[in-house]
């Protein structure tokens, strides 16, 4: 039900180099990107609800903002050549506040008081903040001026009628629920979410808190799986866990057909071993295989193909196998499906190494690292085991090292790209 193991005992040792037909990381997630080349259909999501989801439609301003010119500071309203020469004396004639103007017009020698988010008086031309003047009944003097035009934000500054601000395939977090509140908008046009479907195989797995026989584990790898789906903006729907036969898998399968899910995602089974019946199984019910086996590792067994409408992935079942190739294709898959028009790019950054390298093989490595942050670029730092079983590095990890395939040998303090976790 697991993949082999690959791992040197530490990564900063040499390796051998030998070639491989294995598909490259590139090209295996531009098929599994090519397979959602349409975003789900959209629905209404009140602002209230909409967090996470992805506009389905560019989002206009219905109004413009500010509406007119308003004060951005406390002070008073006035005519800038009537201070041109300090200190200016002024009668102040009305008051303008936040929601409640001074129908009024300014005129010279005349000045308004006037609250910060309050409409400028017609006539005036500046606002002097109250800094800088004395008051004194209803008369106030100018001890400092200000520039012609300042503390006024002009109407239209933030965005005006007609705007186009959110753009389709915008992920809407908190400032983009303020944007589309302010731009008036109640409800948001968004892609409906992704169904992901989980189904963990194995006779060798139990549930968390079951008593595990002599030859089994304790299920881990779906929570992850499942945490990182959600975090993309799917729904998630939980098989559970099926044992190594082909009726309960096939079995399985089918439950993901009717519940009309998106993209079924296996766990185990999905490398060459006896009781390893996973790609069988789907192929029974119909798949159309895409790809199975990648130059990469963790997670060379990765399967990917479609049943109709619904997408297949079947992970690896070693835990670091199957979570690395959940961050890199189960989540570029669901923003795809949510029409995220950047769910291919890369999500490599710049970093350096922390310690030598020695050259890598035909397989690109992902090496759970720790990450390091000072004045210049962030130190990756591989751990010394990297064996794909051990979750407790996973959890140590802050980022995850980018090897490419036949990278040569590499020193401390060279450049590399991470992951960042």
């Amino acid at each position: 039900m697991t993949e082999r193991i690959h791992s040197a005992p530490n990564p900063c040792h040499k390796s051998g180099m030998a070639p491989s037909p294995l598909l490259p990381v590139p090209e295996a997630l531009a098929r599994v990107l090519a397979s959602a080349p349409q975003a789900l259909p959209s629905e209404n999501a009140p602002l209230a609800q909409a967090a996470g989801r992805t506009l389905a439609a560019d989002l206009a301003a219905r109004r413009t903002q500010p509406p007119l010119d308003v004060s951005a500071m406390d002070g008073y309203a006035l005519i800038f050549d009537d201070i041109a020469q300090v200190p200016a004396t002024l009668e102040v004639i009305g008051a303008s506040a936040a929601g409640h103007g001074f129908s009024g017009e300014v005129t010279r020698g005349k000045a308004v008081r006037i609250f910060t988010g309050a409409p400028v008086p017609k006539g005036a031309d500046t606002v002097l903040i109250q800094e800088n003047t004395t008051a004194e009944g209803s008369r106030v003097t100018a001890v400092e001026n200000e520039a012609r035009g300042r503390n006024i934000r002009k109407a239209g500054l933030d965005f005006v009628t007609g705007q186009v601000l959110l753009p389709r395939g915008r992920k809407i977090g908190a400032p983009e629920l303020a944007l589309a509140a302010a731009m008036n908008h109640a409800t948001l046009p968004v892609a409906r979410k992704p169904r992901v479907a989980l189904l963990a195989t194995g006779d060798e797995l139990v549930a968390p808190s079951q008593e595990p026989g002599p030859d089994q584990i304790v299920a881990s790898n779906t929570y992850a799986v499942a945490a990182y789906a959600e975090a993309a903006g799917a729904e998630v729907i939980d098989l559970g866990i099926v044992g190594d036969t082909f009726a309960a898998l096939e079995g399985a399968i089918r439950r993901a057909r009717e519940a009309n899910v998106d993209v079924l995602v296996t766990v185990g089974g999905a490398s060459v071993g006896d009781h390893d019946l996973v790609q069988t199984a789907l192929t029974r019910e119909g798949m159309e295989l895409g790809f199975w086996k990648i130059a990469m590792r963790p997670g060379k067994p990765l399967m990917h193909g479609q049943i109709g409408d619904m997408r297949i992935l079947g992970l690896p079942g070693n835990p670091v196998s199957a979570i690395v190739c959940a961050v890199l294709f189960l989540i570029p898959l669901v923003r795809a499906l949510q029409g995220d028009p950047e769910a291919g790019r890369d999500p490599s950054t710049a970093a350096v190494l922390g310690c030598d390298l020695g050259p890598n093989d035909s397989r690109q490595d992902y090496l759970r690292s720790t990450l390091k942050t000072g004045d210049g670029l962030p130190v990756a730092t591989p751990f010394g085991r990297q064996d794909s079983s051990m979750l407790r590095t996973l959890a140590d990890s802050q980022c995850l090292l980018v090897r490419p395939a036949h990278a040569p040998a590499a020193k401390a303090g060279d450049p590399c790209r991470i992951v960042v976790l």
